[in-house]
């Protein structure tokens, strides 16, 4: 069974290995959507595959602190800040909190995002 949980994050970045002219090359800001999905069976004595609380803590202290109302760029890991190189990131970041993660998903607008998941790489 997959259990996700969804958050999102106000952050600016620029990208700065992309053309001058290009307008991501700017200083702009995201509301990023990023949904967390758990892998996993459903636990006899809980009825969980894991409580949505934990998935909360576990964000809340590894991620949204380090990146939400923050310029990415700043962050360490984060240089080159695409989406790709976020999700990835928060991978990173997660993996060994929650052992059962199964994939990351980053959207930086309607429409438009990345699917992270090792396995597929």
């Amino acid at each position: 069974m997959i259990v996700y949980r969804s958050f999102r994050i106000h952050s600016s970045r620029y990208l700065p290995n992309l053309d001058d002219d290009h307008i991501c090359k700017k200083m702009h800001g995201h509301t990023f959507n990023i949904t967390v999905y758990i892998k996993g069976f459903i636990d006899e004595k809980t009825g969980f595959v894991i409580d949505f609380y934990d998935i909360d803590v576990m964000f809340k202290k590894y991620i949204h602190k380090n990146v939400d109302h923050k310029v990415l760029n700043d962050v360490d890991g984060l240089e080159n800040p695409t989406s790709e190189n976020l999700s990835k990131w928060i991978w990173n970041n997660l993996i060994s909190h929650l052992p059962n993660l199964y994939k990351i998903e980053v959207s930086e607008d309607f429409g438009t995002g990345i699917i992270y998941q090792p396995s597929n790489e």
